[in-house]
């Protein structure tokens, strides 16, 4: 079994908090109660790209298939996985037909339909409207209903790896009886729906109060009569990294807190207390830093950070973009702010192993010699004042990210590197249920990325990292219209990187697959669409109270709610 090191104790990603014992009967052992100091904007996952979001509506909506703590690919709402094997994929891997498991219902007592998954895809689809999760549904031609039970998702041509569409927290199934009239724009419009989804999960929600609380109850119509052992659940958001692990690991108020990015010694000191203790799952987070290839100037109006602002005047030049990265000491951020929870990496795909380049493995050495050297090449001339310029355009930027101490930490060691190199910095944090809220009338959300440089992690589902790299395709820039709900934050379009991500989507080879994701990868840093810093472990803390806990790093972390209980 694959342990981590998390700072405070090594932990296996299978562990148990607890031996989970057998449930009496569903809804036997009380409140559960979440603290998400990230507090959550809305509980559809489609209409935000924040993790926040997507856990939160994971105890009330769920994906045909998941992964769970090893990256194994699991059912969820289906009989099985399609495999060419059982018939479920074609010969020619272009379609993937799928089993719902019989009698599922919906929180609402509705049975749980093929039609369902269509119409998933379609809202996700839907011209006119902005899906955060469209990476997903790359590729995919047709999704039809062959009876009640069967799904057959076809595909534009050979899918080797078909686990994309409906897989994973990011793209659950929705009820169609309930977004009917919610397609395209009209989408962000549906409060009602986008705030209390009909779901198959163990829970339903019983209310939420944006930004701030969202009340669970026990879902009466969960396929598993026993589960889940919690009446109730209460996820409080708000606060910051520190007080939320603090409730759980010192005071015991709560039982979980997601997120606990704090630094290292601070976490461990609180562990002293007995009463909780803390779990680090590696997957396929890495805090990275976006660059942004339009013009981001408030003077633009309306126009800023989209095509019609023109490129940027500083970052769209090749020399700029790695200097930024090549003045970077990874070691230093990692050691002063994340502690074991971190590695240095220059990869954007930082894992599974099979996945990883060593191509930019130079990054990990900074040379700050070399890279004025290749500023003072480049016409960018240091200033009186410490500051380069060229043809009149100061080496200045605005460096936002959301609130948090370890992410403080690090802009602020970042501004003083860069102005090692000759740039001014202005930092900016903004709360991050704001950030990552996803609201398309809001100017600080990473969508619209109304700044220079960003940073943030973000979490793809699975072992593969097709539907991942998909996020820099041309056709997922965030823009007025599609809502602002694009993942390519950094606005970077080549043709030749859509072309590559086209052969990846259709080969089947594990290990051309690897190949070719290692070439997307060093394209994306060759090419300075994103500048990665830190491989990060997911650190939660979880109370001593719980048991049947078993993390995920590849998923929901609360994906296996269903089998919490409080420990006897």
């Amino acid at each position: 079994m694959r342990k981590y090191e998390s700072g405070l104790a090594v932990v296996a990603l299978a562990m148990l908090v607890a031996a989970a014992p057998a449930f009496a009967a569903r809804g036997t052992d009380g409140e559960l109660k979440i603290l998400f100091w990230q507090a959550v904007s809305t509980l559809n996952p489609y209409l935000s790209g924040g993790v926040k979001e997507e856990l939160a509506s994971s105890l009330v909506l769920e994906p045909l298939a998941g992964f769970d703590e090893n990256g194994k690919l699991v059912p969820r709402l289906v009989v099985d996985i399609p495999t060419l094997e059982n018939g479920g994929l074609s010969t020619d891997l272009t379609t993937a037909t799928w089993k719902l498991k019989p009698g599922v219902k919906w929180s609402d007592g509705a049975p749980l339909t093929a039609d369902d998954v269509v119409f998933t895809w379609a809202y996700c689809t839907a011209p006119g409207g902005g899906c955060a999760q469209a990476a997903k549904f790359e590729g995919v031609k047709a999704v039809e209903a062959i009876d009640p039970l069967t799904v057959k998702v076809t595909f534009k041509g050979p899918k080797p790896f078909p686990y994309t569409a409906f897989v994973g927290a990011t793209s659950p199934i929705i009820q169609k009886a309930q977004f009917a009239n919610c397609l395209g724009a009209k989408a962000p419009g549906c409060t009602a729906a986008n705030f209390a989804p009909i779901g198959t999960g163990p829970f339903k929600v019983q209310a939420f109060k944006p930004n701030d609380t969202i009340s669970y109850a026990a879902n009466e119509n969960y396929r598993d009569p026993e589960k889940p052992a919690f009446s109730t659940v209460t996820l409080k958001g708000g606060g910051d990294a520190l007080s939320a692990a603090r409730a759980v690991l010192e005071t015991g108020e709560y039982d979980y807190a997601w997120n606990t990015q704090i630094e290292p010694e601070v976490l461990q000191g609180m562990t002293g207390a007995g009463k909780g203790k803390v779990l680090t799952a590696f997957s396929s987070w890495v805090e990275r830093i976006d660059l942004n290839f339009d013009a981001a100037d408030a003077s633009l109006g309306d126009k800023r950070s989209t095509a019609q602002a023109g490129p940027h005047p500083i970052l769209s030049d090749p020399a700029i973009r790695k200097a930024l990265s090549a003045a970077i000491d990874r070691s230093a951020v990692v050691e002063t702010a994340y502690g074991a929870a971190g590695k240095p990496t220059c990869n954007i795909i930082a894992g599974p192993d099979i996945y990883v380049s060593t191509a930019n493995d130079s990054c990990l050495k900074p040379d700050l010699a070399a890279v004025n050297a290749l500023l003072d090449g480049a016409g960018w001339k240091m200033g009186p004042d410490g500051v380069r310029a060229k043809n009149g355009v100061k080496l200045s930027f605005v460096f936002q990210s959301s609130t948090n101490s370890v992410r403080q930490t690090t802009q602020a060691l970042l501004k003083d590197m860069w102005g090692q190199i000759g740039a001014a910095v202005e930092l900016r944090n903004i709360p991050p249920s704001v950030f990552f809220g996803g609201d398309p009338s809001s100017p600080d959300t990473f969508q619209k990325f109304y700044a220079d440089l960003q940073m943030y992690t973000v979490l793809y589902s699975g072992t593969d990292p097709e539907s991942h790299l998909a996020s820099w395709l041309c056709n997922n820039i965030p823009s007025p219209s599609n809502g602002w709900q694009g993942e390519n934050m950094s606005r970077y379009c080549d043709a030749s990187y859509d072309r590559l991500f086209d052969e990846l989507s259709r080969t089947a080879s594990p290990a051309d697959r690897a190949t070719i994701v290692k070439k997307l990868n060093d394209q994306l840093v060759g090419d300075g669409a994103v500048i990665p810093l830190v491989f990060r472990g997911a650190v939660s803390a979880f109370s001593n109270r719980l048991a049947g806990v078993r993390m995920s790093g590849w998923d929901s972390e609360l994906a296996n709610v269903a089998d919490w209980s409080r420990a006897k």
